[in-house]
This record gives structure tokens, sequence and C-alpha cells, in this order.
């Protein structure tokens, strides 16, 4: 038998698992799933991941970067002059305002450690490398406390279907600043 040599395969699973999860929900994932998805061999998904916490650890990973990467990108982390309320308000309003299911598979993602001890260290993660990235700009604690005030803001407006209100959200960093 010949093996076809595959180098992307395991990145189009994750792909393809983060498609899953966006069109049928953490419910509906599974490794059949995921192959059907990926058109991948059932046996490559589990090669890959051999547990779905694996697979979605992996997703997790991924998703959490583009919002890693932004944050990191900002300009008032550098500058001491920058205002970072305004900074981080418009950096929420940047995600927002990129493709809504896109955001709510994050936070599917995110919340999924809730009952997937598996996740929780990448969930732990993403929250510290936000803060690690807030410290420039301002204390620990404080840090740790804009990631939370972050995060609140943007669980109500998913799941109220709200509309993500930038005044008051930058009202909210500058008190808490």
């Amino acid at each position: 038998m010949v093996r076809r040599y595959d180098p992307e395969r395991r990145q189009r699973i994750i792909d393809a698992a983060i498609r899953v999860v966006g069109k049928k929900g953490i419910g509906g994932l599974s490794h059949r799933s995921v192959a059907a998805e990926a058109d991948v061999p059932l046996g490559s998904t589990t090669y890959h991941f051999k547990t779905l916490d694996e697979l979605l650890v992996a997703a997790l990973r991924q998703s959490n970067e583009g919002f890693a990467k932004v944050m990191a990108a900002g300009r008032a982390f550098e500058d001491p002059e920058a205002d970072l309320a305004a900074e981080l308000a418009r950096i929420l309003g940047d995600w927002f305002a990129g493709e809504r299911s896109g955001v709510e598979l994050e936070y599917e993602l995110y919340l999924a450690a809730l009952r997937r001890p598996a996740l929780r260290p990448v969930a732990a993660e993403w929250c510290a490398g936000l803060a690690e990235v807030l410290e420039r700009r301002t204390d620990p604690v404080t840090a740790r406390a804009l990631v939370a005030l972050m995060d609140g803001i943007s669980l109500q407006v998913l799941l109220t279907g709200g509309e993500y209100d930038p005044v008051y959200t930058r009202e909210m960093l500058d008190r808490l600043l």
C-alpha cells in the first residue's frame, strides 16, 4: 500500500473541525463529521487527534490566534501616550465588525472549557496572553481585570444578540483604568 504524503492534512482537519463546530455546534463534532468535512479518511482524524478533546484543543488554539494577533499589533500597547481604553474599544469593535458567526464560534470553543477540562489550559493561556500584552501599559491586576471586562462585554453582546457599543465599552475600560 502506498501512503500519500500530505503534510497539510493535520491543518485541514483542524480547519474542518472549526467549520463543523461553526455549522453544527460542538455537539455536532465527531471524528466522522470532521473527516467528511476535510475530505480525508476517518483514520486520518484519529491518527492526528486520538480524542475529540485533542481536536478541540487544536481548534481553540487556532481560533485564539486571530484575536491575540490583533491585540499584539495594537499601537497603544507600546506608546505610553496612546489612549489605551479607546484602543481596546476599537479592537473589540473591529472584532465584532467581522463575521458574527466567527466571533460566536470562538466563544463557543472558549466556553466549551466549562464542560471539557482538557480545554481549560488553552482558555487560561488565552486570558494570560492578553493580560501579558496589557501589562505593557498597566499592572498585572488591572490587566487581568481588563481582560475580564472585555470578556464580559463580549459575552453580553453575543448572548443577548445586541450590538456592540464602543462608547459604553470605552467608558467602562476608562473607569477601570
